[in-house]
């Protein structure tokens, strides 16, 4: 069983990104998936202070701050495969999600004493909701994202994104609902990897 989750980056945990995220789960449960949705924006994850003190901490984590991103970063190393849930917010994901992304730190021990990876070969996938036409939102935020599966060695298993043109009514057209769907189904394939 493929264990999934979606963190989403959305501050509106009933919008758009949400509508889009309704129908991949249930496709993802359908096809025998465990998964598990956390919300960023009700959890306190404080950005990164660049201290490197996760990196002198083997085996572990390591954040010295002691916040919700423990919670996460326990959700991550549970999971086979990982979305990023987030509508584009100028060129790049919220800033809920930011703090999380860069709050990934400890996950990879290449900056100090500490050596290894925890995460190395999780799959990570995005879900994206925006208003200006699809590369041109999605790219800077993709490219992001493949450079930091590169650098962590997971592997990126691609991205599904809806523009929104009529708010809600963009993310429940039958295009919408079942280019979600087929991206579940996709990411469930064995051996799936992003193009």
């Amino acid at each position: 069983m493929m264990r999934v989750l979606i963190l989403m980056g959305s501050p509106r945990l009933h919008g758009n990104t949400a509508e889009l995220c309704r129908p991949f789960i249930e496709e993802l449960e359908a096809g025998g998936a465990e998964v598990r949705y956390v919300t960023l924006a009700d959890k306190d994850i404080a950005p990164c202070r660049g201290c490197y003190a996760c990196q002198q901490v083997g085996g572990e984590y390591g954040c010295v701050q002691k916040d919700d991103m423990y919670a996460v970063v326990e959700d991550i190393l549970r999971s086979d495969l990982i979305v990023l849930a987030t509508p584009i917010y100028e060129w790049y994901c919220t800033a809920q999600m930011k703090n999380m992304l860069d709050r990934h730190y400890g996950l990879n021990k290449f900056y100090g004493s500490a050596e290894g990876s925890l995460w190395a070969g999780k799959k990570v996938a995005i879900i994206a909701t925006h208003g200006y036409p699809g590369a041109y939102a999605t790219d800077p935020f993709e490219e992001g994202i493949r450079r930091l599966c590169r650098h962590s060695r997971l592997e990126y298993a691609g991205l599904y994104s809806v523009r929104d043109t009529d708010n809600l009514a963009s993310f429940r057209t039958a295009e919408a609902v079942e280019g979600a769907r087929a991206f579940a189904r996709k990411l469930l394939e064995p051996g799936r990897q992003g193009h």
